[in-house]
């Protein structure tokens, strides 16, 4: 049982003038996120660059940012969490201008880097903030409301940033940050406070540090390149691994011998905290994955264009908007872990019912599973979170939420990384099979191949073109089949994944929140 003192004294309104300032903050990060990817073969004309330079694009804007995420707690402790936040919103706002602006690719890369640098901290210095000013009984709510801005960037990017680059120019992607980064600027001003717990470091950890730019920096650079440059037969991606490993086990080995390190691995001795993170990992490995899966089966396999397959994302967000409102309620009324359990069989029937896959699946066969998916992301995020970080001392709070959304980072790249890879292994597989059960003996193939030739020597083929057409009819038929049952084999791995998380859940202590009549204080009670 743990008694927590008076929350920082703040009215109601200035609480949710805060929880409204950074939700759109994080809102303009996640959505800028999501929106890249859909301009890329528009960046890739317009600034004469291959296909490799361009997703540099991207590569740069994410190693930036799983570099800087562990050091939001120690930077918060330099220059004070109110000056931190608005120095990420300049230079996150400002670093979008000049990349609307960019003429060149290089330039475009540089002021991408420093995006990832003012992206990084916003969401693990937002969760922070929102848990300190709440008190324990509100904060599910208030976890609920912010988790809103985190979802909404995943669901919404892709169809906002395929309408803008269709209709005016990829560099409006980056343009629409600046009236939001301004306004975000304002309120940060107004309203965002100082942390009174928060520990300013006497000295800096520069081996600490350096280690961390090059473990995290080279790990996320692997999870981003591997599946182009082709794994391991690859010498950079080699290299890169090597660097990964070597540096953050040195950086780990460091952090926990050093007076005053980088970032507090104790955390971590928090039984909840240490299971909460490792579920979110896979909820983010999950989560992006069949994002990924969904919006390249809607153009890949059933043609959709880009504006359409973001609109079979889009009935996630309504079921996350949903869920995350019920959650927000329930969560310090009942044990959090009944709601952590619907959300894993909701994500674990949502991917199921996406493995029974066929080319002849219409919109709703696809957005009724992404609006089960969705519904099930709420009811784990507000709970793994409130459960996570129900014990942590103040003091350590951003600290936590640093690592709490680096490793969801993580997840969900090294999600992104597999779903590609496991594509593409699986197609090769599929297709090898089925190409050996087709031959021209076969009673179904020959039937088969007589129709197809008939139809196109009745549009016009010579006989004998005819019967070649009707042969790489077969052929390309049998290759869209391999890639549909790799994707029903994607699926169905992600529902047993979300199955299997069920399993950890009895580990997690219930949290229970009760306000007593001392003035401004809460009883926490850890059950389990």
């Amino acid at each position: 049982m743990v008694e927590e003192g008076a929350d920082t004294e703040l009215s109601a309104f200035r609480r949710w003038s805060i929880t409204f300032c950074v939700m759109l903050i994080t809102i303009m990060q996640v959505l800028d996120t999501s929106v890249t990817n859909v301009a890329l073969p528009h960046m890739q004309g317009a600034l004469s660059a291959s296909v490799e330079e361009v997703t540099w694009v991207l590569t740069s804007y994410l190693a930036s940012n799983a570099i800087i995420i562990p050091a939001t707690a120690w930077l918060t402790g330099l220059l004070g969490r109110r000056r931190f936040f608005l120095v990420v919103t300049v230079l996150f706002t400002a670093s979008s201008l000049l990349s609307g602006l960019a003429p060149n690719l290089t330039l475009l890369l540089f002021a991408r880097v420093f995006q990832g640098f003012g992206a990084g901290p916003i969401v693990p210095l937002s969760q922070a903030l929102l848990w300190e000013i709440f008190p324990p009984y509100q904060r599910g709510m208030a976890m609920a409301v912010w988790g809103i801005g985190v979802m909404f960037g995943p669901i919404v990017g892709p169809t906002l940033g395929g309408w803008v680059v269709d209709n005016w120019s990829w560099r409006w992607i980056f343009y629409i940050n600046l009236p939001i980064g301004a306004l975000a600027f304002v309120l940060g001003g107004l309203f965002v406070v100082d942390s009174p717990h928060q520990q300013r470091p006497r000295r800096i950890d520069w081996t600490g540090l350096v280690l961390m730019v090059f473990g995290f920096g080279a790990a996320q650079l692997v999870l981003d390149r591997g599946e182009r440059d082709d794994w391991f037969a690859s010498n950079l991606i080699w290299t890169l691994t090597v660097v990964a490993v070597v540096a953050l086990i040195a950086f780990m080995i460091r952090e926990l011998i050093a007076e005053e390190p980088v970032v507090d691995l104790g955390v971590f001795l928090d039984r909840n905290f240490a299971i909460g993170t490792g579920i979110m990992a896979a909820v983010g490995l999950g989560l992006f994955s069949s994002m990924l899966l969904f919006a390249l089966y809607a153009q890949k396999i059933m043609g959709y264009d880009a504006w359409s397959a973001g609109l079979v994302l889009a009935p996630a967000g309504v079921g996350n908007l949903l869920s995350l409102i019920v959650a927000g309620r329930l969560v310090a009324r009942i044990d959090q872990r009944v709601l952590l359990a619907f959300g894993c069989i909701f994500n674990a029937i949502g991917t199921y019912i996406m493995s029974d896959l066929s080319l002849g699946v219409d919109y709703w066969t696809m957005a009724i599973p992404r609006f089960v998916q969705g519904l099930g992301i709420g009811f784990i995020f507000v709970p793994v979170t409130v459960m996570a970080l129900a014990t942590m001392p103040k003091e350590k709070v951003t600290n936590a939420t640093a690592f709490f959304n680096l490793v969801r980072n993580l997840g969900g790249s090294f999600g992104v990384a597999l779903a590609a890879t496991l594509l593409a292994r699986r197609s090769q597989y599929h297709q090898t099979t089925l190409v050996g059960h087709v031959n021209v003996w076969d009673a179904e193939t020959a039937a088969r191949l007589r129709e197809l030739t008939r139809y196109f020597a009745a549009h016009g083929a010579d006989a004998h073109t005819a019967g070649r057409q009707a042969l790489a009819q077969v052929y390309r038929s049998t290759l869209e089949q391999a890639q549909v049952l790799a994707y029903a084999d994607e699926f169905w791995l992600l529902s047993v994944m979300f199955a299997v998380l069920l399993l950890a859940i009895p580990f997690l202590r219930h949290v229970r929140t009760e306000p007593i009549v001392k003035e401004g204080a809460t009883k926490i009670v850890i059950e389990g």
